[in-house]
């Protein structure tokens, strides 16, 4: 059989032999006198148990495993092996399951699923009273409270477990303090009329005594920890503080600024 045969009765392309010649699965056969490969039997059967390896889910490497050992052994081992892993993926999909479910659920109440989803449990909360509480509110919501939406779905995906952990625990007792959402909007409304004031107006300080007062002390623990720098929660304070006021405007950017080195002397 030419190349091209076996490949089609094994139901592979010429290319996957090739590979598979390159990776040893497939042991290369005897050339003619024009340099053609010349296949047989054996190598077609050989092609089909590769493939029927690959498609139990092995990977090449453990394909290569499984046919170095004459005795069969090995087969057994990586098939348990296999077996193990597709359970941990079916217990994953269970997971990831129940997490859609939970969405779905939300996308079906007022409010919907929040545009920076989707996000955990807790941040989902939080967003949902944050929309409940604009729209208690007269007017359109305020900018700064969709970017500091933005910054704490940020903020929650490249923290690591602790991280997590500590934004969780801020944010609970950020929404069981009574009238924090109110005195949260209030502040985001001080932000967004600095839009266009100058950077020493007398307003820059009362916002950032404001913003402060609205951080929990969770919050505090879990982002100003070793301002400046990485620190065991990730980034410290200045890095999300320069993410919060890029491309705020100026007397914005001082107020935010004026608080984090606020917070920074309240961790201490």
């Amino acid at each position: 059989m030419r190349i091209g045969e076996l490949a089609g009765l094994a139901g592979v392309s010429t290319r996957t032999v090739r590979h598979y010649h390159q990776l040893g699965l497939l042991p290369e056969p005897v050339r003619r006198a024009n340099g053609y490969r010349e296949y047989g039997l054996r190598d077609a059967v050989a092609l089909a148990r590769v493939r029927r390896l690959t498609e139990l889910g092995l990977g090449l490497e453990e394909v290569r495993d499984v046919l170095a050992d004459d005795a069969g052994r090995e087969l057994r081992e990586v098939l348990t092996e296999l077996d193990a892993d597709l359970a941990r993926q079916e217990e994953a999909l269970r997971v990831r399951r129940v997490r859609l479910a939970e969405l779905l659920r939300r996308a079906e109440e007022p409010g919907g699923l929040p545009e920076e989803g989707p996000v955990s449990e807790q941040l989902a909360e939080l967003f949902g009273e944050m929309a409940r509480a604009s729209a208690r509110l007269p007017g359109p919501e305020p900018a700064m409270a969709a970017r500091e939406r933005e910054v704490l779905a940020l903020l929650e995906a490249s923290g690591d477990g602790r991280v997590q952990g500590a934004m969780a625990a801020a944010l609970r007792e950020a929404m069981a303090a009574p009238g924090a959402m109110e005195r949260a909007y209030a502040v985001y409304g001080l932000l967004d009329g600095l839009v266009g004031a100058a950077v020493d107006d007398p307003r820059v300080a009362g916002a950032a005594r404001a913003l402060v007062e609205c951080v929990p002390e969770g919050a505090v623990e879990a982002v100003a920890a070793g301002a400046g720098g990485t620190t065991d929660f990730g980034p410290g304070a200045e890095f999300w503080a320069e993410l919060m006021v890029a491309e705020l405007a100026p007397a914005q950017v001082a107020a935010v600024r004026r608080a984090v080195r606020m917070i920074e002397e309240r961790a201490r």
